[in-house]
C-alpha cells in the first residue's frame, strides 16, 4: 500500500467511503483504497482535492545505509541479500546502490505522481519482483528524475499519464507482486485518506484494470477489521491496480520487534518517522 494511496472517484467505490474521501486530500502513493488519496486510490479510488502547499517541498537526502535497509525492510528477510536497492539523489534521481540477482528491486518511494502534488514528508518502502521492475518500478524511477529535472507536479502527472496511453509504460507481463511489509512508511492513508505514520505491512499483487467490485471486495475505510481482507488498490490509472492484502495482527507486531532498531534509527533520522505519529 505501497501502499494505499490516490483517490479518483472509482466506479466500485461504495458512496460512504466516496464521501469521506472526498473530504481529503492526500498520497498514499498509488491506491484505490485505504491509504491513498487524490490521484491515488486503495482499491475504492476516488479523487480527492488537491491540497495547498503548505510545506517544504525539498527532498531530503537520507545516508546511504538507512536508506538501504530501509528499503529492504520492505522484503521479507529471507529475500534482502540478493536484493537490488536504489537510493534517491534528490538532486538527479535514483542510483543503483547495491547490486541484486534475484530479479528483485527496492527503493523508498518520496513522489506520489497521482497526487499531482510534491512533499517532502513521503517515505514509501517497496520493492518488485522481475515483472514489476520492467513495469510499474521504470515509473517510480522516472518520476524522481524528471521532478529533479524541475518539472511541475501537474506536468508530470499529464506526462506520466500520456506514456501510458502512448504504451512507453505497460503493465507487468505476468502475474507477481511488490512487496511492502516494512514496518513503517508516510503517505495518504485511512480513515481520512491524509498523509499519516503508518505500520501497514502488506503485498500488492498485480491486478491491472481490476476493480473492488470485480472480486467482491468491500473495502470501508472507517473499518480497520474490512481491510484484512483482500480489495482492490488503484493508484493513479487503472493499469496500476493492486489487489492489497495487509499481514495479520501477530506477524505486524514480530516486524515491529524484528525491526526495533531500524525504527529507532527513523525516529532519529525524522520525527514524522517515529512510531508515536503512526495509526493502526
Amino acid at each position: 500500500m505501497s501502499s494505499i494511496r490516490q483517490a479518483n472517484t472509482h466506479r466500485n467505490a461504495p458512496r460512504a467511503i466516496a464521501a469521506a474521501l472526498q473530504r481529503a486530500a492526500g498520497i498514499v502513493r498509488r491506491a484505490t483504497k485505504p491509504l491513498l488519496a487524490v490521484p491515488i486510490t486503495l482499491g475504492i479510488g476516488i479523487a480527492l482535492p488537491g491540497r495547498s502547499q503548505a510545506y517544504d517541498t525539498t527532498l531530503d537526502k537520507m545516508t546511504p545505509d538507512l536508506e538501504i535497509r530501509y528499503a529492504l525492510s520492505a522484503l521479507p528477510p529471507a529475500l534482502r541479500g540478493k536484493a537490488a536497492v536504489y537510493v534517491l539523489n534528490p538532486a538527479k534521481g535514483y542510483a543503483l546502490a547495491k547490486q541484486g540477482s534475484s530479479g528483485l528491486a527496492c527503493l523508498v518511494e518520496r513522489t506520489a505522481w497521482e497526487l499531482a502534488d510534491f512533499r517532502n514528508d513521503i517515505y514509501i518502502p517497496l520493492c518488485y519482483d522481475a515483472a514489476g521492475t520492467n513495469a510499474h518500478f521504470k515509473v517510480i524511477l522516472d518520476v524522481a528524475e524528471l521532478r529533479a529535472q524541475g518539472m511541475s507536479p501537474t506536468a508530470l502527472k499529464s506526462e506520466i499519464e500520456k506514456r501510458y496511453a502512448d504504451k512507453t509504460y505497460g503493465i507487468p507481463e505476468g502475474p507477481g507482486l511488490s512487496y511492502m511489509v516494512s514496518p513503517i512508511m508516510r503517505t495518504v492513508g485511512p480513515p481520512d485518506m491524509d498523509v499519516h505514520t503508518m505500520t501497514m505491512p502488506h503485498f500488492m499483487f498485480y491486478a491491472p484494470n481490476v476493480t473492488n467490485e470485480d472480486i467482491g471486495a468491500l473495502p470501508d475505510l472507517g473499518n480497520p477489521a474490512s481491510l484484512l481482507n483482500p480489495f482492490i488498490d488503484r493508484q493513479g490509472i487503472d493499469q496500476q491496480s493492486y489487489i492489497i492484502q495487509l499481514v495479520g495482527e501477530a506477524e505486524k507486531v514480530k516486524i515491529l520487534a524484528v525491526e526495533k532498531t531500524l525504527l529507532n534509527e527513523l525516529c532519529e533520522y525524522r520525527e514524522v518517522l517515529c512510531l508515536a505519529h503512526t495509526r493502526h
